[in-house]
């Protein structure tokens, strides 16, 4: 099992390992790692981005997948070199920290569309998405207008100036799923194998279930703007929001 470091801190962005598996998958060499700070792609979150050093060589890591109890990390820039990778090697890991913290930022900016329009509206969330400083959420409305979006917006952006504390917790299944509406989509996606549950508070906004990576308060989201909203569905709609930079 690979331990997972960006549960505990998600600013860490170098560290060290040790390689425990490799392998070719798609004509890729991947490596998996004793311990890892990057994030695979899931929950709508897209993979992290680096760098590995092995053997003296800085290699790239454009795509990262969890596969059982292992992070497996996809390595680039070996056209023409020679270099040995092997398990128990030791190995120096960087994340693209610009790319992990516009991440970060998005994340918790989606927190907070679903936290206000939670406690304002009492909207489930249906779907969703993120990307490099943007994302959408589908909610249970029957209806929408630009002037109930411009409201939305406006609360936003209200509970980032709140610098509201982001806090982790890692709770027993059982007692996570004994705190009332954490599981804020349509449907309960959390398999039932899972046996630990990862909560993230905004405090005094919004609790989830989460695994993601999230700013430690949220006004370091910066500033949040809803650029398009459209129907989905009798009772499905889509609020697509970009962020912008926070102050220095």
């Amino acid at each position: 099992m690979t331990e997972l470091l960006f549960y505990d801190d998600s600013y860490l962005h170098d560290f060290d390992a040790a390689i425990v598996a490799v392998d070719k998958k798609q004509g890729r060499l991947r490596v998996a790692l004793d311990r890892t700070a990057f994030y695979p792609c899931g929950g709508g979150q897209p993979n992290d981005n680096g760098w590995l050093t092995v053997d003296g060589l800085r290699l790239s890591v454009d795509k990262v997948k969890r596969e059982g109890g292992q992070i497996w990390h996809a390595l680039g820039g070996m056209k023409g070199a020679s270099v040995r990778i092997a398990p128990r090697q030791h190995v120096r890991c960087e994340l693209d920290w610009a790319r992990r913290y516009t991440l970060m930022r998005t994340h918790t900016a989606m927190h907070i569309l679903c936290g206000v329009v939670w406690r304002d509206y009492g909207a489930s969330v249906t779907g969703g998405d993120m990307k490099l400083g943007a994302g959408r959420m589908d909610f249970e409305f029957a209806a929408m207008s630009a002037e109930l979006v411009a409201k939305i917006e406006r609360s936003c952006n209200v509970e980032i100036a709140a610098a509201r504390p982001v806090i982790t917790r890692i709770l027993p299944r059982e007692e996570a799923f004994e705190i009332p509406d954490l599981i804020r989509t349509k449907i309960n996606l959390l398999p039932k194998q899972i046996k630990e549950v990862r909560t993230v508070e905004l405090k005094g906004l919004d609790l989830q279930a989460d695994g993601g990576t999230h700013t430690a308060n949220t006004s370091e989201v910066g500033s949040m703007r809803v650029v398009k909203y459209q129907s989905k569905g009798a009772i499905n709609k889509r609020i697509y929001v970009e962020i912008g930079q926070p102050e220095a």
